[in-house]
């Protein structure tokens, strides 16, 4: 399987200073960990993105704000920090979604993996929070939309909700968000009773998890509810928001999954269709296993 693997120099300036857990340390060791692989990748450079792409998903004030902050190195709040070159950052970090969308559609590779920061699911159209400045995986969803695929499903493993994702697509039909993460968690969204609205009702699905689930707990989610989801959308193309802090090991959670639960969890996404799919970054936090569990991830998409 041709996989391409899109990552840029310019994401380990995005500066969020001494002891903040989503430093460039994280791309440092996925870098290190992804290398045994690195051949059998189709490494891609990701673009700088226009702010007409940025505003497919995110307003005008948002986008102004998010430049405003990175001139001057000022908090967006407590968590969310911007650097002189944190714009930059960002926008190449929508880019890398922006060139996997179309080395998919000329046919250059089936599936790719964004290894980009900051993060994207926790921006809303209109504000940046929880460690994301734009919504990556939102503008990729509309973007791939442009390029003729009307339907998109995207998948959430973080161990966070995505609750900029949902918002974004909260009223809409053409987007599915399917979304499993920790009970009682940052930043607080995503009830099961959340499916949507409007147009979009039953288009949105959350699974939650108890404190100290595991593999077996997040793997029935995947094998059992996951291929019933995909089987009523049929869509086009799925969009992965990979986010490992579900792993054992983060410090920023606490479920019990192990690399070889995550290993499963990409397996089984894989294995519900043919179809293109583009995984990109969100958390994880533990930085060597954060390594270990892109690289199983990266095995699964090769095969």
């Amino acid at each position: 399987m041709k996989v391409a693997y899109i990552t840029d120099e310019i994401y380990l300036e995005h500066d969020t200073g001494l002891a903040h857990p989503e430093s460039k340390e994280r791309l440092l060791s996925i870098a290190r960990a992804v290398e045994p692989i690195r051949e059998r990748l189709i490494e891609k450079e990701p673009l700088w993105v226009s702010k007409e792409i940025l505003q497919s998903v995110h307003t005008t004030e948002h986008i102004e704000h998010i430049i405003e902050a990175s001139e001057y190195s000022v908090p967006i709040d407590s968590d969310t920090l911007c650097s002189r070159l944190s714009y930059r950052a960002a926008t190449k970090a929508v880019g890398a979604g922006i060139v996997a969308i179309d080395g998919i559609k000329a046919e250059e590779f089936k599936r790719a993996f964004c290894a980009v920061r900051p993060p994207g699911h926790h921006a809303t159209p209109t504000q940046a929070m929880g460690f994301c400045l734009f919504n990556n995986i939102a503008i990729a969803a509309k973007y791939a939309q442009s390029k003729g695929y009307e339907k998109v499903m995207i998948i959430d493993f973080d161990v966070h909700h995505g609750n900029g994702t949902q918002d974004t697509f909260y009223e809409d039909d053409t987007v599915f968000y399917f979304s499993s993460h920790q009970s009682f968690s940052y930043p607080g969204t995503g009830m099961e009773s959340e499916k949507g609205e409007g147009r979009g009702e039953g288009f949105t699905a959350n699974f939650l998890l108890m404190p100290e689930s595991g593999d077996r707990e997040i793997l029935d989610i995947y094998e059992n509810d996951l291929p019933i989801f995909i089987d009523r959308f049929q869509p086009d193309i799925i969009l992965v928001s990979a986010g490992y802090d579900l792993h054992e090991s983060d410090p920023l959670a606490q479920l019990n999954v192990t690399t070889e639960g995550i290993r499963k969890i990409v397996r089984t996404i894989l294995d519900q269709s043919d179809l293109p799919s583009v995984f990109f970054l969100e958390g994880g936090y533990h930085i060597e296993a954060l390594g270990e569990n892109v690289s199983v991830t990266l095995e699964e998409m090769l095969k």
